[in-house]
């Protein structure tokens, strides 16, 4: 068994797989507006960027549809501050 083989082609298939989730990550994303009907049947996560900061942070609502198809939007929200009105 030639290990440089092995390893190498490892390594291609460790890259390959990589660049298909994030091409894939970028195509499930939509884009919306405000008053964009959405249909949410089932709500899977919701996560931000806020870190315990305040202001207005990215967050990112993963949901599956009527049909069960899942899909992600982005968008800005303002941060869950906890520490609010002193």
């Amino acid at each position: 068994m030639n290990w440089n083989k092995l390893i190498a082609a490892s390594f291609f298939a460790v890259l390959n797989v990589a660049a298909f989730s994030a091409h894939a990550d970028e195509a499930a994303s939509q884009a919306t507006s405000h008053g964009t009907h959405l249909d949410i049947k089932k709500v899977v996560s919701i996560v931000d960027n806020g870190d315990g900061n305040c202001g207005i942070v990215d967050a990112r609502l993963t949901y599956l549809d009527s049909s069960g198809t899942q899909k992600v939007l982005d968008y800005s929200k303002f941060a869950d501050c906890g520490n609010q009105g002193g």
